[in-house]
């Protein structure tokens, strides 16, 4: 799956205007109670502002995902800053309910209790919580699996429900200053976004 993997990003790399990178398909088992050699899944990332693009391929279809998967300090600060500002919060709100709308979830590490500073009853207490976000949704494979076209057209359709969202990360928030440590969880319990 590597090749077809590395020419999706090949070829969504121009339209984003970043770099693409694959990461290793064999697992480093030194330290691991598992160890087969192999990753069951392969995944990628195009590096671009605004719009990163990360793609896992997996027996369950190809992920699409998009947003800051990472914050560092000063990004989580400014972050949790807009999101608790009355103007800019919203602006968050709508445009992770439009994503929704789309059929595309949202994800990312989050506290199980608002952060220090901050009320509990905070009206976007569920975004406070967030220590990353990104959103995402998988193609599930057909038959015979997962066309060029409808891979490329997933991926696409995925980054432009997003826009708003990572349109409002770049505005408040800015890249991380820290290097990236890996790829996005597309799942982990308890970090869905709330919706309200």
């Amino acid at each position: 799956m590597r090749g077809p993997l590395e020419a999706l990003l090949d070829e969504l790399a121009p339209e984003l205007g970043g770099e693409v990178k694959v990461f290793r398909q064999h697992r480093d088992v030194r330290f691991s109670p598992d160890k087969s050699p192999y990753k069951t899944r392969t995944y990628g990332v195009v590096f671009a502002r605004p719009a990163t693009l990360f793609v896992q391929v997996d027996r369950e279809g190809l992920f699409a995902g998009t947003g800051y998967h990472e914050l560092d300090a000063g990004g989580l600060e400014r972050f949790r800053a807009a999101v608790a500002d009355d103007a800019s919060g919203p602006e968050l709100e709508r445009a992770i309910a439009a994503a929704h709308a789309a059929g595309v979830e949202t994800f990312g590490e989050a506290l199980k209790t608002a952060p220090r500073g901050y009320p509990r009853d905070h009206p976007r207490v569920g975004l406070l919580r967030h220590k990353a976000l990104f959103g995402g949704r998988r193609l599930a494979p057909g038959r015979r699996g997962i066309a060029r076209d409808a891979a490329l057209d997933h991926a696409r359709t995925t980054l432009a429900a997003c826009a708003p969202m990572n349109a409002w990360l770049d505005e408040h928030v800015g890249p991380s200053t820290a290097e990236p440590s890996g790829r996005p969880r597309a799942r982990s319990r308890g970090s869905r976004a709330a919706r309200g």
